[in-house]
């Protein structure tokens, strides 16, 4: 095993592009022997074993073989590896000593993705796996007036929910989010915050353009509704994009990179118009502003709309942080939030945007938070799955514990499902999730 060299540990890490149209990126032969390196390494530090269920799953592979190294492993059961990883990032950004630019070179979530990419080019990928990550189609189906009413009634039938399991390999126990037919983007539309007058403070025009994203859209739309108030009330001007689709991560999951780029020419064109426009672009999900900010920038390096679209798109309460630290936030708070136990998803600290959403909560008078860095587990689809959700809450249940104990007045996340599946594991009696955004429209009082 080489040294590592103590220039390449002390240099800024870099993120290569994904050279994901390149026919070798398919070669199963060579994912496989890269996986082979990869893990050689990874088995030899063992820094990730408390992250995902990726890095446990190795070790144990590792340590059970008849070599107890990496080469007494059948190669076969690598993708065990690769189908606990729901690409969270955490390995790279916060416990890796090894990623780019040291010679070791290891991205082990982007040598997962085209393990994921290898294997769904082949036509190995679950029916289940495709209905679950086509969030627009299954969205606007259960959206429908009254069918979302029936869909969402069956999805708290347990009867319906063991027949489920059986057709579609969904746990009977994992929380499913509700279908709305009055969508996030009816909601904003129905507001009438796009007038006013902008005020540029620092990297921000002061004119927002929300991205609904699919889940605040169909599943959780009072999200996209309270990002809605809380900028209008910043007196800064909000509308929508005139189309999204879904911004693609549950495809990139699953590896199906074609539909990524697919939802990318329906998106960065309609984000672009109003970037020209002058207007910034926010979106409620953290996994969602990631998407543009960091996996469609590596995948089209070239696209400079989608370099564009990446220094023009925040997170809400980075946005917000921003205009504050220019003296352009409304501080006005008119209830405090008390006790509030708040969980930062890993989707959004891979941002390296700060704790944006804590700091501004924190200005709420009367407010005390607790920080939860621990990883929920979910992944969108990951807790969802008969095979993993038992992992999942596994994972998550430390967030029980912290919860469980502060009995806070507020619980929840920048991520909507990491929030329910903490909810998931609360004492009887505990109220649901309240997104940070609902919260601070509440300390506003409006």
């Amino acid at each position: 095993m080489a040294t590592p060299t103590r220039e390449g540990s002390l240099q800024a890490p870099t993120r290569h592009a994904l050279d994901w149209k390149n026919p070798e990126f398919y070669n199963e032969d060579a994912v496989l022997h890269e996986m082979e390196r990869v893990f050689d390494l990874c088995h030899g530090c063992r820094r990730c074993v408390s992250l995902c269920n990726s890095f446990p799953t190795l070790f144990d592979l590792v340590d059970e073989s008849s070599t107890m190294e990496v080469d007494g492993v059948d190669k076969k059961d690598y993708w065990k590896v690769v189908d606990h990883c729901y690409l969270c990032d955490l390995c790279y950004m916060t416990k890796c000593p090894y990623i780019p630019p040291h010679e070791w070179n290891i991205d082990f979530p982007h040598l997962m993705l085209r393990a994921k990419a290898v294997k769904f080019k082949q036509g190995e990928t679950k029916l289940r796996d495709k209905i679950l990550s086509s969030t627009d189609l299954v969205g606007s189906l259960a959206g429908i007036p009254v069918v979302s009413g029936v869909v969402n009634a069956m999805n708290q039938n347990a009867t319906f929910r063991k027949g489920l399991e059986k057709v579609l390999g969904v746990h009977p126990d994992a929380k499913i989010p509700s279908y709305h037919s009055d969508t996030g983007r009816k909601r904003v539309s129905r507001l009438h915050v796009a007038e006013g007058q902008a005020v540029p403070a620092g990297r921000t025009t002061g004119k927002v353009a929300i991205f609904a994203t699919c889940y605040g859209n169909r599943n959780e739309p009072h999200i996209v509704e309270d990002l809605a108030k809380v900028f209008a009330h910043n007196a800064m001007p909000v509308t929508l994009l005139d189309k999204e689709q879904c911004c693609g991560v549950p495809k990139l999951e699953l590896g199906d990179l074609e539909s990524v780029a697919a939802a990318k020419d329906v998106n960065i064109p309609a984000m672009m118009k109003l970037i020209n426009e002058g207007w910034d672009i926010v979106g409620p999900v953290p996994s969602c502003v990631l998407m543009f900010k960091q996996e469609l920038p590596l995948m089209f390096p070239d696209d400079a709309d989608v370099q564009t679209v990446k220094g023009r798109i925040f997170d809400p309460f980075e946005y917000l942080m921003l205009r504050h630290k220019e003296g352009k936030l409304n501080t006005d708070f008119k209830k405090p939030l008390g006790k509030v136990s708040y969980h930062t998803s890993c989707h959004l600290r891979v941002q390296n945007i700060g704790y944006k959403t804590r700091e501004l909560l924190e200005l709420v008078p009367d407010t005390k938070l607790e920080l939860l860095e621990r990883c929920s587990g979910h992944d969108g689809t990951y807790a969802v799955k008969s095979e993993f959700h038992d992992i999942s809450i596994k994972i998550c249940r430390p967030l029980f514990g912290k919860v469980n104990q502060a009995k806070p007045d507020y619980y929840g996340s920048d991520c909507p499902m990491a929030g329910h599946q903490i909810e998931s594991g609360l004492d009887e009696g505990m109220p649901p999730p309240t997104h940070p955004l609902t919260m601070l429209r509440i300390a506003y009082g409006l």
